[in-house]
Formats: structure tokens, C-alpha cells, sequence
């Protein structure tokens, strides 16, 4: 990978990662190829943090029907984060505070 920008691709924002931030752990979609070496990288270039372990797993497509056609979603690879105690990556922590409001 040539750019950190093409190692992350958007912040995953569900329940469960909203959950996981409490833990200091923040999950992402990455490309499909990076390592977690250059993961951990590009998270703590771009937010400024320290990175202390990554987990990636890959996420299998699910069947979707639309009116009598049947398909399936994309696999793409899922990376979670957990970043040093008392650091937090602000993007997230903004929507987590609309979130609860």
C-alpha cells in the first residue's frame, strides 16, 4: 500500500462499535490487503494515537433479495483497534456524544 489514505476506508458506525469505544477499541473497514502492521500505522498517523493491538476479521456477504432477484453483498475487511488508555480518536467520540444526546 502506497498511502495511508487507501488503508482505511470509513469508520464502521454501528451499535456494537459504539459499544466497543468504551473500551477504547474503534473499528474501521480496511483494505483488503493491508496488514495489521500497516493498520496500526495509518490509524496512528491519521488520529494521532497510539495503537496497542489490531484484530481484523473478514466479513462474509449476506443474502439480499430485491423484488425477485436474488443477490449477495460484498466481503470486505473489518479491522477493530484498540488504541493507549485515555486516548480516543475524536471523529468517533463526536458521534458518540450526539448519539447520546
Amino acid at each position: 500500500m502506497n498511502s495511508i489514505y487507501n488503508v482505511i476506508i470509513r469508520p464502521v458506525v454501528s451499535e456494537r462499535s459504539f459499544d466497543l469505544m468504551s473500551q477504547g477499541k474503534y473499528t474501521f473497514e480496511v483494505a483488503a490487503k493491508a496488514p495489521k502492521e500497516e493498520i496500526a500505522d495509518a490509524v496512528e498517523k491519521l488520529f494521532n494515537v497510539h495503537v496497542l493491538k489490531v484484530n481484523t476479521m473478514w466479513v462474509k456477504p449476506k443474502n439480499k433479495r430485491v423484488r425477485y432477484v436474488t443477490g449477495k453483498t460484498r466481503t470486505w475487511k473489518k479491522a477493530v483497534v484498540t488504541v493507549a488508555e485515555g486516548e480516543q480518536i475524536e471523529v468517533f467520540a463526536n458521534q458518540q456524544a450526539a448519539a447520546e444526546e
